[in-house]
């Protein structure tokens, strides 16, 4: 039994933090999901920009062919990540018949519309209409615009993966949010079974931050202090996912919320994000085999499933652990002058302007790719496309 399937059994789902074309046509992403290793799929623009640079081959063909057809960047761009979460989709779809809690596969709106709200729901419903897959998250960040537009989609029904939570205020508010869109649900006749989410709480870096105002601290404090300072480090990220969890079992477990799971809805299941270790002086699994519970989705890069399969344990319950430690490792941080909670506000206005420049790096991406594709093939040969939209020599 591998370690992801031992979590299952304990309520948590493995996702993993990536998605290809080359990943999908090759065999590994059902493979992954055939042998129990992941129940899930993320994605970002970061990741389809580094599937396309890194994959040239396998999107060379439709680049080809959208270019041809005079479609811009941004067509380009939709119609390729629309195809591999179809497609993705399509892969989880027995799992996900199976149990409905698995087998979702996120596509986030555009960053442009993180202030947007009116725009974001009419974007999440153009990608809900077109994908026509019910096990489709699409992501929404947690900005004041993006609450509204939370409580909006989840009032009409469609499935959310909330993101770029890093503080117990973005995860209090998401909560809201979700539970009064599905309120407007329940007045409107809607079916609350058929909605679900997760709202998607970022672990490291809030440690890289909190670390390196440690490092600050350190070099200017005295002898004595700098033990209790190095201490601190590493401890943040960990610590506010525990409370959050406390948040998390407190909100679902009100009057409103049983009223409301009494017509079928569902708990939004808190998803540990950004789970893959960046300092090496800490363990691989860290964010993992720590953050172990009920009713939570962890999501990793690949290199981090991979050490969860290799080595990965299944210790219980983590998540439960260390609660009051928790509590004071924030104490003491607050002590030194570093806010976890103000440095959340930080951490998402950052991540806002991150997905915004790795969205706009993305069209660059396809940009110079289509003008390669063209350039290295349409000079020298006629042009074939495969089934599966590869370049086919003639």
């Amino acid at each position: 039994m591998t370690t992801p399937v031992q979590y299952r059994s304990r309520g948590q789902a493995v996702w993993l933090d990536s998605i290809s074309s080359r990943m999908i046509r090759s065999g590994k992403l059902g493979g992954l999901i055939g042998s129990g290793a992941i129940y899930g799929v993320t994605s970002n623009p970061t990741i389809f920009g580094q599937a396309i640079q890194k994959n040239e081959g396998d999107y060379n063909g439709p680049l080809i062919r959208m270019a041809d057809e005079g479609k811009s960047s941004f067509e380009i761009y939709d119609e390729l990540t629309r195809s591999d979460i179809a497609e993705g989709a399509d892969l989880f779809r027995p799992i996900f018949q199976r149990n409905p809690a698995d087998g979702w596969i996120s596509l986030e709106v555009l960053p442009a519309l993180a202030n947007d709200a009116e725009g974001t729901v009419a974007e999440a419903q153009r990608l809900v209409s077109l994908l026509g897959r019910p096990n489709v998250f699409i992501k929404v960040p947690s900005t004041t615009a993006g609450l509204a537009a939370i409580r909006k989609l989840i009032s009409l029904g469609i499935s959310i993966n909330v993101t770029l939570m890093f503080n117990r205020r973005h995860y209090r508010e998401v909560a809201e949010a979700y539970l009064s869109g599905l309120s407007d649900l329940d007045k409107a006749g809607g079916d609350l079974s058929k909605v679900q989410s997760v709202a998607s709480f970022f672990v490291s870096r809030v440690d890289t931050l909190v670390d390196r105002l440690l490092e600050e601290k350190a070099a200017k404090a005295s002898p004595a202090a700098v033990g209790h300072l190095q201490a601190l480090k590493g401890k943040a990220g960990l610590a506010n996912c525990k409370i959050v969890y406390q948040d998390f079992l407190a909100i679902f477990g009100t009057k409103r919320f049983r009223d409301l799971a009494a017509k079928g809805a569902r708990v939004q299941r808190p998803l540990w994000a950004s789970t893959g270790t960046k300092n090496p002086a800490y363990s691989d699994l860290l964010y993992v085999e720590n953050l172990v519970g009920p009713d939570t989705v962890n999501t990793m890069p690949e290199k981090t499933l991979e050490a969860l399969l290799d080595h990965g344990r299944c210790q219980g319950d983590t998540i439960f652990e260390g609660v009051e430690e928790a509590n004071r490792v924030l104490e003491a941080l607050a002590s030194e002058e570093i806010d976890v909670e103000a440095l959340g506000e930080r951490l998402q206005e950052e991540g806002v302007k991150l997905f915004a420049k790795s969205y706009d790096e993305l069209l660059q991406t396809i940009e110079d790719r289509r003008t390669e594709a063209i350039q290295n093939y349409s000079k020298t040969k006629k042009l074939a496309i495969g089934p599966s939209g590869q370049i086919l020599d003639s």
